[in-house]
């Protein structure tokens, strides 16, 4: 809503705005560019122009909607889905993504459903087996083990303290 409202404040002609992803039509001036980059930042946004930026930003944004919101993520092999949904081949987009954020996809999944674990005790709805299954963990020892190794604590450890300092998404 942020860049869909700058973008008419500031005339440009646009064919469609997504999460993490805007087209404007046509070239802007370098004057219209500065201003759009300047207006973005304020909302706490940026522009990215490079390539393996954005395609590493929209790896990230797939990775976090299937995490924290797809209920049918057990069902989803990650490698076939990033694939299919930006038509490269996995080896290529792993590259591509660990040389933009100094991390393999799977260690920022991991960090993902981590954090997704987090949110679902402190909700206190769903029993760690219920949590494991629905992240797809092989077993609750297995989701056990990931979030002692990670966060130092165990899950119920962590539960009993009601702790609710989560990480912002975009930082994880």
């Amino acid at each position: 809503m942020v860049v869909k409202s700058e973008l008419d404040r500031l005339r440009l002609n646009y064919s469609s705005i997504e999460l993490g992803e805007t087209e404007i039509m046509g070239d802007l001036s370098t004057e219209q560019m500065n201003c759009l980059k300047v207006v973005l930042k304020t909302a706490g946004l940026e522009v990215i122009e490079d390539k393996k930026s954005i395609l590493a930003g929209k790896i990230r944004t797939i990775i976090m909607e299937l995490i924290h919101y797809n209920e049918e993520q057990s069902k989803i092999k990650l490698t076939d889905y990033l694939s299919k949904k930006l038509n490269y081949s996995y080896p290529y987009l792993s590259n591509i993504f660990s040389e933009v954020n100094g991390t393999t996809i799977e260690k920022f999944c991991l960090d993902q459903k981590l954090e997704r674990v987090k949110e679902l005790l402190v909700y206190d709805e769903l029993s760690l087996t219920e949590i494991a299954w629905k992240l797809n963990y092989n077993s609750v020892s297995h989701l056990s083990n990931q979030f002692k190794k990670r966060t130092g604590l165990s899950p119920t450890r962590f539960k009993n303290l009601k702790y609710k300092n989560l990480s912002p998404l975009g930082d994880v």
